[in-house]
């Protein structure tokens, strides 16, 4: 089965590259559902690429029933070497991905939308978890109803999504792993003006090994509002979010225990470009109950960047600097920040370090060799924010306790990141990192220098 599917990739990426379009037809987006290929019903608006015809399939005489079908399919390998999270070993694993969709339009109000996924991991028993592999599994399956509302337009989603909101955050796709986050729910969004506005409750759901067997996780649930005002008068690209995120887990564990948690995450974000400039800015509090403790937590996140766009190249040089808070001892508030359901590879392509309990820099410099090609380099550098917390993975587990410690500094992260666009189906991209920690880790267990070394092809249509 996965050296069928590893097979099937290779042939398609090769087809496709023999053969890319002559112009551009609207853009992929990692989460399909998000894409919109109704302009193709203008026979203006085509480009005449063979893989086209499957994006706007017309099922009555004006097209406004229409049918939309694609895929994503990946292979990546991954190496770690000196691993300082013992006892996981050294290794070399690959993982296969294959994600066909299709999406259903019933006139211009009713929409159906389904995408499966196939994710197969090779690599060791002691490290392998649910982002690695699934199976065969629906990772996409909703019904779309939409209405006019007064001047803007009101539509309610139900069913298996996939959700990302804002720079994902505290919600994301889930991408970099071998295996997409998936959420069960209602999702109910209010367009009007330049306000969108969404209502919304999910559960994740539970990946387990094994074909068509995943399914809601009980033990957690989000919901929340989230609205986001446009600001052309900045430019077309620029906005300001608004949220309130409820979150409740059982038997949720932290540094300094277990409980039941019910978290609330109010915040807010800035984001936008001009005249070469890009920022993302983010401020969160959290609020809640951890057992019979109270929660007090924040974190402010900024991401600047400016790019020299008359400059050969076109360098560009980008500052990320990011405060979340950490516990301050057992008893009293828990102080250690929740980043919910966040983003694969939060910080770089090692993907070690979670944002809990963290003050970091993180420099990243990068060109556009031209031809598609692209090549980039960062440095991370990490301190605990509270000395009487540990530090996290990415999805929250705990990693190393704080074990008395009084070091700040955890380590330093470095990368470099080559990418290639070959066309706009197949993009290559390789990676090297590495890890060296800092004084606390090397007090508290292994002080080995972790290296990692990334590739992948991936093909669309």
């Amino acid at each position: 089965m996965r050296r069928a599917i590893q097979t099937a990739a290779v042939a398609s990426v090769l087809a496709a590259a023999a053969g890319s379009a002559a112009a551009e037809p609207p853009s992929f987006a990692n989460n399909r559902a998000d894409e919109d290929w109704s302009a193709l019903r203008d026979p203006a608006n085509r480009t005449g690429a063979a893989w086209e015809r499957f994006k706007f399939i017309p099922l009555d005489a004006t097209g406004e029933s229409y049918l939309t079908l694609g895929t994503d399919l990946r292979l990546r390998f991954e190496r770690y070497a000196d691993n300082f999270d013992s006892p996981k070993p050294d290794e070399t694993y690959g993982w296969a991905r294959v994600m066909p969709y299709a999406d259903l339009h019933l006139g211009s109000n009713l929409r159906v939308f389904g995408q499966m996924l196939g994710a197969f991991a090779d690599r060791s028993a002691l490290t392998e978890g649910p982002v690695d592999e699934t199976g065969a599994e629906l990772l996409q399956g909703f019904t779309e109803v939409s209405a006019p509302a007064g001047a803007g337009e009101l539509s309610v989603r139900g069913g298996r999504q996939m959700v990302a909101y804002g720079s994902e955050r505290l919600i994301g796709l889930r991408f970099g792993p071998n295996v997409p986050l998936s959420v069960d729910g209602v999702r109910t969004r209010l367009e009007l003006g330049d306000w969108t506005a969404d209502a919304f409750a999910y559960r994740p759901v539970a990946n387990e090994l094994g074909d068509f067997n995943d399914r809601s996780d009980r033990s957690r649930k989000v919901f929340g509002l989230y609205a986001t005002r446009a600001l052309p008068e900045i430019n077309p690209k620029s906005g300001l979010d608004l949220y309130w995120i409820g979150y409740e887990r059982q038997d949720a564990s932290f540094d300094s225990g277990v409980a039941d948690e019910r978290r609330h995450t109010f915040g807010t974000r800035f984001f936008g470009w001009l005249d070469g400039w890009s920022w993302n800015h983010e401020a969160m509090l959290q609020l809640g109950s951890f057992g019979r403790e109270k929660i007090l937590a924040w974190s402010v996140a900024t991401e600047t960047r400016y790019t020299f766009s008359n400059v050969p190249l076109r360098p560009f040089v980008e500052l990320k600097a990011n405060i979340i808070s950490g516990d301050g001892g057992p008893g009293g508030r828990l102080g250690t920040f929740n980043a919910l359901f966040p983003k694969g590879k939060y910080f770089g392509e090692i993907g070690l370090v979670g944002p809990a309990n963290l003050v970091n820099l993180h420099p990243v410099i990068g060109v556009s060799l031209g031809s598609g090609w692209s090549l980039s380099g960062a440095a991370v550098f990490y301190w605990r924010q509270s000395l009487e917390d540990g530090v996290y993975g990415n999805p929250g587990n705990l990693i190393r306790p704080s074990a008395g410690s009084h070091a700040r500094y955890v380590g330093t992260q470095g990368e470099v990141v080559l990418g290639w666009e070959a066309t706009q189906n197949v993009t290559l991209e390789t990676s090297y990192a590495l890890f060296d920690p800092g004084r606390f880790l090397r007090e508290t267990g292994s002080g080995k220098t972790v290296h990692f070394a990334g590739g992948e092809i991936q093909f669309r249509y």
